[in-house]
């Protein structure tokens, strides 16, 4: 496990202070998004015919996956022990891009058009997805881990942007919008 530093020690040439504290971070950030993944996978059961008849709510459960899975695959990498701070960051970094990539383009032109309330709730999930803030503040505590400036303070709102995110549209792909009937 990870300890923190004494507040006037000097930082390792590596760096290895500044995420020797997000231990916890990192456990309470992984059980969370596991768990979500889990409600995830019911609540696309429980819908399973309404999302396989629509693409757009196909697209919308499989970015709702990767959303979760972005707390995820960030705590397993801030917890790996003895991981020296520029491979963390360079981690986050691959992570941001990689997630980025695959929530902008899954699906792309998927998302239907037409009046249905699946087809008004997936145009609705696709235009208010926080996938370029989520990706582009992961990538940012990469950088900044490795070259100084916050770190991984810069991950705290990626993280809670992909799972609040993530539980919006799991429960919208639930229950669908208040509105539609």
């Amino acid at each position: 496990a990870r300890y923190s530093s004494p507040p006037l020690a000097r930082p390792q040439p590596d760096n290895r202070g500044v995420v020797e504290t997000w231990d916890s971070f990192g456990v309470v950030v992984g059980a969370a998004s596991g768990a979500l993944i889990g409600l995830l996978f019911v609540a696309i059961s429980v819908q399973a015919s309404r999302i396989a008849k629509h693409p757009g709510l196909h697209v919308v459960a499989s970015r709702t996956l990767v959303l979760f899975a972005i707390p995820l695959v960030a705590a397993i990498l801030v917890v790996t022990p003895r991981q020296a701070d520029w491979a963390l960051g360079a981690e986050l970094i691959v992570l941001g891009v990689v997630a980025g990539a695959a929530l902008i383009f899954m699906g792309r032109g998927h998302v239907d058009v037409d009046a249905s309330p699946e087809s008004r709730l997936a145009r609705t999930l696709d235009r208010t997805s926080p996938t370029l803030a989520t990706s582009l503040l992961t990538e940012i505590a990469g950088v900044t881990l490795i070259v100084g400036g916050g770190g991984l303070y810069w991950l705290v709102p990626a993280l809670i942007l992909a799972l609040v995110a993530g539980m919006r549209n799991a429960w919208l792909l639930l229950v669908g919008r208040p509105s539609d009937p």
